[in-house]
């Protein structure tokens, strides 16, 4: 079974939303990732961690709000934000990391 770690480490870019079922920002951002991942594909890879069920993972990244979400490409954090990112806001910043 793939882990966390194994996913981070990989040469894809990854982007993580760690967030919480009770925040109502972190449900306004689930669409706004299915939009993200419509446009870019495989480009990038999306995936989700609940701080509520992960709370080691969250507190290794320091996670102190939620949403946080985070880019990374063979384990290294390449970009950070708290709060909601809107779709257009988002492809712009994956984007200048998919050029490298």
């Amino acid at each position: 079974m793939e882990t966390f770690n194994d996913v981070i480490n990989s040469g894809q870019l990854v982007l993580v939303d760690f967030f919480a079922t009770w925040c109502q920002p972190c449900k306004m951002m689930h669409p706004i990732l299915e939009q993200v991942k419509e446009v870019l594909g495989d480009r990038v890879r999306i995936i989700k961690v609940d701080v509520d069920k992960y709370g080691d993972t969250a507190s290794q990244f320091r996670i102190q709000s939620v949403p946080t979400l985070m880019l990374f490409r063979q384990g290294e954090v390449l970009w950070r934000t708290s709060g909601v990112v809107q779709k257009a806001d988002l492809l712009v910043t994956i984007d200048s990391f998919l050029k490298e």
